[in-house]
């Protein structure tokens, strides 16, 4: 039973950008929370995940950014951390429920996954509700009609924020692998696919369900072209579903 001095934190996963791929129990949820935290580059207030959930966020609801600093400096981003959480504690030690808005999933690659660690240290008594949300790559492998895994397959999710290397380290390969984050490295990811002989059963996806999508059925197209931050591949090994 929740604590009545305390507010109610919910983690909210809003999907991949389509507002209709939220959950209906993340929905019911932000029709009744005070406040809804996001979080934003420290250089702007841009959010996202705002941006899908606003069809489903009360115009009466305080909608409030979270400044996190894109750098790679282990004692900043701590900090921000640190500081962030205690923002989201001083609401809910005010009795009010909150949300924490994040891309996809909550629990897979989310700040809010950062920060999480930091409030239940800080204030340990205070009730946290995690809801989930579609990934990218879920809705990537719906959009293809693909899909991930069958039988006894295995499925692979890297980051590839630097690179291929994180996938080169596996000596075994499995039957499919997600990169996420395939943007400003994406030559060496394209690179360690082709070496992994998954390139040609690859497929890349730029800003899934979103207006602007775009399947990138060559996915050495990608390198010839500026990176775009929304960009994912699935990779299938030993040609397991390979475009003819």
């Amino acid at each position: 039973m929740n604590d009545p001095r305390y507010g109610t934190l919910y983690g909210i996963g809003v999907g991949p950008g389509d507002p209709d791929l939220i959950s209906v129990k993340a929905v019911k949820i932000l029709k009744r929370v005070s406040v809804v935290f996001a979080a934003s580059s420290s250089k702007n207030r841009h959010s996202q995940a705002v941006n899908i959930a606003r069809p489903h966020i009360p115009a009466d609801a305080q909608v409030r950014m979270l400044g996190f600093p894109m750098t790679t400096v282990r004692d900043e981003v701590e900090k921000a951390w640190i500081t962030n959480a205690k923002t989201i504690i001083e609401v809910l030690n005010r009795g009010e429920d909150a949300a924490f808005l994040t891309l996809g999933d909550s629990m897979t690659y989310s700040t809010y996954g950062y920060v999480l660690p930091y409030i239940q240290q800080l204030a340990p008594d205070i009730p946290i509700e995690t809801i989930p949300g579609i990934t990218a790559y879920q809705a990537a492998a719906a959009r293809l009609n693909q899909p991930l895994v069958e039988g006894e397959q295995s499925l692979l999710l890297l980051s590839g924020a630097h690179g291929g290397d994180r996938l080169r380290q596996f000596n075994e390969k499995p039957d499919t692998v997600v990169m996420m984050k395939a943007y400003k490295n994406v030559g060496d990811i394209v690179t360690a696919l082709d070496e992994c002989n998954m390139g040609k059963s690859s497929t890349g996806i730029c800003k899934c369900s979103l207006p602007n999508e775009e399947i990138v059925e060559d996915i050495h197209d990608l390198t010839t072209r500026p990176p775009g931050y929304w960009t994912l591949i699935i990779a299938k090994r030993n040609g397991i579903h390979e475009k003819s």
